[in-house]
């Protein structure tokens, strides 16, 4: 990056407003060519906003003002979207968080990333089309190109459609990528090699703003962050500088809430509540989870890692008696009830009925008499620090956060003995995740709960369990106590993973 160059990117007290509302207000950075600035924040911090504000594709019903908004030396202001769409994709890119819905699930990969090179000029024929897509899936690093240009987004793993959506970004050679939460859903292993790759595609020349709520992922790849809080910037810096020594309260708030100390585990011998013998599972024939035998002692947790397809999900639902094993055994001591936490409380809520109505449905299949349920609701509530004036609205009109201390309200509502907690807390940010987390913990030791915590955070897992699986290819490769897997790894694939989260 050469300091004396003009910026590509330039941003003066750029302004967002709905109606009368500032959303953004008084935003101001610089990208030069080479370079990474991270935006980070919460939810409604503002920066997904200003991302999208520099691409034109900001709501119609936002207002858009800014003293300066220079794309490549181009003055933006003003631009309908007709003007945008000539340079989007040409001079400035978006890369977005969800690849399954940014690409076109009916056309093939090989014609999503060719689109861009057809709709701005390029001096391509069909041919030298065909041989631009294949470079762009080599510099992304996808395996066997050839063969993943002829499938759908639906045929891909995460991480190889999070590859491909970068690739058609790249493909009209823009000069700013930017870059909106590209990992928040990917494994460890997966989210360290498109960090890498965003770096290298930075270090190539162009220019990359990243806006994450990660800062593990923020100290890996950039350059300069700018924290955001309620619309504002309320610190910016070198990396370096901003995460070593925060100055603002709410950056130094935010980077403790990603801090998590090993759980201190006693040495006390707990009699097994479940006992998993030589489970297998096969889906159309391909394995999902292969010879897995484990047990979970009384009032610990068992946490459960590894990629996506490794078989911890399929693994979580046989648990809990979703899924049957087509081989092999899962025991429960008599008496012990059981009960799933979603990844996704939005979808597992019946959007039409309110939390309150979820809960009570709850309560009567766990034969609570119906003149006491209206009671138990408000319980409920308080017991995972939610308002009980809350039981009126439906999930949709709550927070990420909130919505999923209801979904822990409402598998509490039939008394479990065992919790299974699949990924709940990846789509939070750090401060609500570790709110999240701590309520977790006080459930365990308030009602002496069991608890499998299936997740690909190994950092999270640390924090609050026990035990620990590793899971590869539906197979159980490494288990013992935290201690033990987190600072001597006998597998190299957990060492992979390890090495890949930074958690050691």
């Amino acid at each position: 990056m050469n300091d004396l160059s003009p910026p590509v990117l330039d941003v003066q007290d750029l302004r967002i407003r709905f109606a009368a509302a500032p959303v953004v207000d008084g935003v101001s950075f610089t990208v030069s060519a080479g370079e990474c600035v991270a935006i980070v924040g919460e939810s409604g911090a503002g920066k997904s906003l200003t991302a999208r504000a520099l691409l034109g594709l900001t709501p119609s019903s936002a207002s858009v003002e800014a003293d300066r908004l220079d794309v490549g030396g181009v003055d933006v202001r003003g631009w309908k979207d007709p003007a945008w769409r000539r340079i989007r994709g040409a001079e400035i890119a978006l890369v977005s968080q969800d690849a399954l819905v940014a690409l076109d699930p009916l056309q093939r990969i090989g014609t999503e990333i060719a689109e861009p090179l057809r709709l701005h000029p390029a001096a391509l024929d069909g041919a030298a089309i065909g041989e631009r897509v294949q470079a762009l899936l080599r510099r992304v690093w996808m395996p066997e190109p050839e063969r993943q240009a002829r499938q759908y987004p639906h045929e891909l793993s995460g991480g190889l459609r999070q590859r491909a959506l970068i690739a058609s970004a790249l493909a009209a050679m823009p000069a700013v990528l930017v870059a909106d939460e590209p990992t928040t859903a990917l494994d460890a292993t997966v989210q360290a090699r498109i960090l890498d790759l965003l770096r290298e595609i930075a270090d190539a020349g162009t220019a990359v703003v990243f806006v994450s709520h990660d800062f593990a992922a923020v100290r890996r790849l950039a350059d300069r962050v700018l924290v955001m809080r309620r619309g504002e910037v309320v610190e910016s810096g070198a990396v370096a500088d901003v995460l070593e020594s925060p100055q603002h309260p709410y950056t130094r708030e935010l980077i403790a809430a990603t801090i998590h100390e090993p759980r201190m585990s006693d040495a006390v011998d707990a009699a097994p509540v479940l006992t998993a013998l030589a489970v297998s599972k096969a889906f159309a024939g391909a394995p999902a989870v292969v010879d897995a035998s484990f047990i979970v002692p009384g009032g610990r947790t068992l946490g459960i890692v590894g990629e996506s397809g490794s078989g911890k999900t399929t693994l979580g639902r046989m648990v809990v008696g979703v899924e049957h094993p087509d081989q092999g055994e899962v025991r429960w001591e008599p008496g012990h009830r059981v009960q799933l936490v979603h990844q996704n409380p939005l979808g597992a809520f019946d959007p039409r009925w309110s939390v309150g109505r979820s809960l009570r449905e709850a309560l009567a299949a766990g034969g609570v008499p119906r003149g006491e349920r209206p009671r138990r609701v408000e319980e409920l509530l308080a017991e995972v620090d939610l308002d009980p004036g809350l039981a009126a609205r439906r999930p949709a009109a709550l927070s990420g956060g909130q919505r999923q201390r209801a979904a822990i309200a409402r598998a509490l509502a039939a008394d479990p003995d065992v919790l299974v907690l699949d990924e709940p807390v990846s789509a939070l940010d750090p401060s609500v995740r570790e709110r999240v987390l701590q309520l977790l913990l006080r459930l365990q030791r308030e009602r002496r709960l069991t608890m499998i915590f299936v997740s690909h955070d190994l950092d999270v897992v640390r924090a609050v369990a026990d035990e620990v699986l590793v899971m590869q290819d539906g197979r159980i490769v490494e288990q013992g106590s935290i201690a033990d897997v987190f600072e001597a790894p006998q597998h190299p694939f957990t060492r992979e993973l390890l090495a890949a989260s930074g958690v050691r």
